[in-house]
């Protein structure tokens, strides 16, 4: 009996699973590295589009100010030339009305009024009348001119000359209150002049206001206080009229305008006195920014012509200078003092400011500040945070000036 040799199997013949065994998945570090990296990249990426859309700088500036306290006398003329400080003129004239009650009674004496007309039929020559020339009235009554005249002589196509004058009553008393009348000049009487010179009322007019007896009247005291009370709120009145009306860049003090009363009139009627006060204001309109360079040139040391401002130029105390009997409507020069607490502020250039920081680094902010003596200090802020250059575009620079409050 044969022996049966047992035949090891060769590698041809081993099965498959043996001979591809399943491949071993290892799970390492070197995966999970790589999915951290990419969210680190998205992470950087987002923070880039965020600082490139939304990146910003804000500037706080604090402008250099120097406090001053001004008693100063300066001067003004009309016509400034060279660097000397200009003045113009505001007049307003307006008028206020009051009406007051008659309560105290009195005896009254008043001489009747009114206006003639007076014509020269005697010669080319003028006539001179005195002030106070006798005038005889077809009502028989005596009244006299107010002023002195001058009647034109006649024209060469034979028209008499003429001239208006008021007249009043010789004596007080309704008695001279009259409709319109004719009358003769009574120192022409026995020569040719008294029949050439005519004298006629004035057409439409009466001879009226004569009064002798007990009536009631309004008091002195009530007028003189009526008619002061009148005078400052017109003044006041025509102060702020001018004020809302003054150019741009142009001042006008308190003490730079005078009040004038041009006219009183206070009709009685009806026991009641209606005071009307007419007037003119006169205000000084100084250039401001004249008037703010010639104080820093004053007061502030080493002062060049820099752009300044006074925060409270308008509260300064203004004694005009002594102009006695001269109105200011014929003044050309003029001068003033000023004084009181103030400060010079530094004006700032923002726009130049600005396009100097756009796209600089954050590092050079204080260099750049360095070259503006008219900056005390600034504040840089950047968003996002993490930003290390200010934006190369304007508009998402803003530069905020901290001014003092002007009052």
């Amino acid at each position: 009996m044969e022996d049966i040799v047992k035949r090891k199997p060769t590698n041809r013949a081993r099965p498959v699973a043996e001979k591809f065994p399943p491949a071993k998945i290892k799970v390492g570090n070197r995966p999970r590295y790589m999915l951290w990296s990419v969210a680190a990249l998205s992470v950087a990426f987002l923070l880039l589009a965020l600082s490139f859309f939304f990146a910003q700088a804000e500037v706080q500036v604090y402008p250099k100010i120097e406090q001053i306290r001004l008693e100063e006398n300066f001067s003004a003329n009309k016509e400034a030339s060279g660097n000397g400080l200009a003045f113009d003129l505001v007049v307003l004239s307006g008028e206020k009305t009051k009406t007051l009650a008659a309560t105290e009674v009195k005896e009254v004496a008043e001489k009747a009024t009114g206006t003639v007309t007076i014509f020269n039929s005697y010669s080319s020559a003028p006539q001179r009348l005195n002030v106070d020339t006798r005038l005889s009235g077809s009502n028989g009554k005596l009244y006299k001119t107010e002023k002195k005249i001058v009647v034109p002589g006649m024209r060469p196509d034979g028209v008499p000359g003429s001239v208006e004058v008021g007249i009043y009553a010789a004596e007080a008393g309704e008695a001279f209150n009259s409709e319109p009348l004719d009358f003769q000049i009574v120192g022409f009487q026995g020569t040719p002049k008294y029949e050439k010179f005519k004298v006629r009322s004035k057409a439409g007019t009466e001879i009226s206001g004569g009064f002798q007896g007990k009536t009631l009247v309004v008091s002195e005291a009530d007028q003189t206080a009526a008619r002061e009370a009148l005078a400052i709120n017109l003044r006041k009145e025509l102060f702020q009229k001018a004020t809302d009306q003054i150019p741009e860049g142009f001042i006008l003090f308190p003490g730079g305008a005078a009040f004038v009363v041009d006219k009183v009139i206070m009709p009685l009627s009806d026991a009641e006195l209606t005071v009307t006060l007419r007037g003119t204001l006169y205000g000084l309109l100084l250039e401001e920014e004249g008037l703010t360079q010639k104080i820093a040139e004053k007061k502030v040391s080493g002062y060049d012509g820099e752009a300044v401002y006074i925060p409270n130029l308008h509260a300064l105390k203004f004694i005009l200078g002594n102009v006695g009997d001269v109105s200011l409507a014929e003044m050309n020069n003029i001068s003033f003092n000023l004084s009181g607490p103030t400060q010079v502020v530094w004006k700032l250039d923002e726009e130049k400011f600005t396009a100097e920081l756009l796209g600089r680094s954050k590092k050079d902010f204080s260099k750049i500040l360095f070259r503006y003596a008219n900056i005390n200090r600034a504040e840089l802020t950047l968003f996002p945070f993490w930003l290390r250059s200010i934006p190369d575009q304007p508009e998402k620079v803003k530069v905020r000036v901290q001014y003092p409050a002007t009052e």
